[in-house]
């Protein structure tokens, strides 16, 4: 049971993308007690001084520090953000071996801190590294979440809002499956407001109308967006480090919020066995639940795709 008192994330791994979701973290004033955690203490310290020198800029106050991984006792949240970052034109799952036998020497040190919390994974290929998690601990796969594609559905939004000129808050539509090169948007399911985007398509060249030409241009944009970044900065960071942010809020506030994480499947979409980006319903415990859409065929079947994807890539892996 989640304590009020005090909200307390250990974050392992002060990377890029571990500081830019602290940064991130910091700035929302998204929690009380923040503990660096790094295999380089010295690295987790400097992040620690660094933030801390902020602290008098904020409204709310924060705890920040450089742990062990014994502080994770007491934490509600850990967050993993360790890993091998992924090298240009190096694909999500080549990324797999080289993570996995990190996490080995992550997850069991907090499990035997005796953390009880929720376990939150940044790391890519992030479905796979969150169902390792998950393998690891024990834990109940509700307390075991990813980031999944939270991010591809905000760029999504952001970039319908800009084709359609709509506020992206006022634009519901989805990434499904894997967070990496099968993912896919289920248009039949994207709306503004209440009305389907798909609606729209076909109808002249009225202002702000989209087709299908547009809609499959975008979702390409999404796919390929990060290994653009990659492309002209080496890195994705700032992003990532928001999403993050955002679910841990929805975590502590209790919202019951809909975002799409990396979750267990277990019998939704006719899946089972399988860590997937899918909407859920986002509260204190965790995934409270998997929310199912009605997909078309077509999108069953490139959901069942990029699962099967994701189901091959973890054979052989612990």
């Amino acid at each position: 049971m989640m304590r009020t008192e005090k909200r307390k994330v250990a974050l392992v791994g002060t990377g890029m993308v571990g500081m830019s979701y602290a940064y991130s973290m910091l700035n929302q004033g998204a929690c009380d007690e923040l503990v660096l955690i790094d295999i380089n203490r010295k690295r987790a310290e400097g992040e620690a001084m660094d933030l801390n020198h902020g602290l008098a800029f904020l409204t709310s106050h924060m705890e920040i520090y450089a742990g062990e991984y014994r502080d994770c006792s007491d934490a509600d949240i850990v967050a993993i953000c360790a890993g091998v970052a992924q090298k240009p034109g190096e694909t999500r799952l080549d990324l797999l071996k080289r993570n996995a036998s990190v996490f080995q020497s992550i997850v069991q040190p907090v499990t035997e801190s005796g953390f009880n919390g929720i376990f939150l994974v940044a790391t890519n290929p992030v479905d796979i590294m969150t169902r390792i998690t998950y393998a690891l601990s024990g834990f109940n796969p509700r307390r075991v979440l990813g980031s999944g594609t939270a991010l591809d559905t905000a760029r999504l939004r952001y970039l319908l809002g800009e084709s359609l000129r709509v506020d992206p808050r006022n634009v519901h539509a989805y990434v499904m499956g894997e967070h990496g090169d099968s993912e896919f948007v289920p248009w039949s399911q994207a709306m503004i407001a209440t009305k389907p985007i798909l609606s729209l398509c076909g109808s002249g060249g009225e202002e702000g109308m989209v087709c299908r030409e547009e809609l499959k241009r975008i979702e390409d944009e999404v796919r390929g967006a990060a290994y653009r970044i990659i492309e002209a900065k080496q890195a994705t960071y700032y992003g990532i480090g928001m999403a993050l942010t955002r679910i841990t809020r929805a975590i502590f506030g209790d919202e019951n919020s809909v975002l799409t994480v990396s979750a267990m499947l277990r019998g939704e979409y006719g899946q089972s066995e399988v860590y997937a980006g899918v909407p859920c319903i986002i509260n204190k415990n965790g995934i409270q639940r998997v929310l199912t859409l009605s997909l078309t065929e077509e999108e069953m079947g490139q959901f069942n795709k990029s699962c099967d994807t994701l189901r091959e890539s973890f054979k052989g892996i612990l």
